[in-house]
C-alpha cells in the first residue's frame, strides 16, 4: 500500500506533521488540512484498533465508536496484515502512559 500510497506530495505531507511539536499544534494544523468529519473518523478508526488490541468485540467497538462493523473489519485486517502502523503508534502510545 505504501508504494501505491507514496510520492513527492505525500513525502511533503508526511514531513510537515513531523514538525508538528505539540498537540495544540496539531489541532492548530489538521483543523486546517481537514473537515471536522474528517478529523473525527481518523479519531475513530484509531480508537477502534486500540479496542481490537485490547480484545473488544466489533458490536462494542461499533456501539462506543459509532462506526460500522465493516470499517472495524478494515481496521483489523490492517491491524493484522497491513503494514503495522496502528501497531507502532499504539505501542508508542502505550510506552508514553506507562
Amino acid at each position: 500500500m505504501a508504494n501505491k500510497l507514496r510520492d513527492e506530495r505525500t513525502d511533503y505531507l508526511f514531513k510537515a506533521i513531523l514538525q508538528l511539536e505539540n498537540i495544540d499544534e496539531c489541532y492548530s494544523f489538521f483543523e486546517d488540512l481537514c473537515t471536522v468529519s474528517e478529523i473525527k473518523e481518523m479519531a475513530k478508526r484509531l480508537t477502534a484498533a486500540k479496542m481490537l488490541n485490547d480484545n473488544f468485540i466489533y458490536s462494542e467497538i461499533a456501539e462506543q465508536t459509532g462506526l460500522s462493523t465493516a470499517t472495524i473489519s478494515r481496521v483489523n485486517r490492517c491491524l493484522k496484515y497491513g503494514n503495522d502502523g496502528y501497531s507502532t503508534v499504539l505501542e508508542r502510545l502505550s510506552k508514553q502512559h506507562k
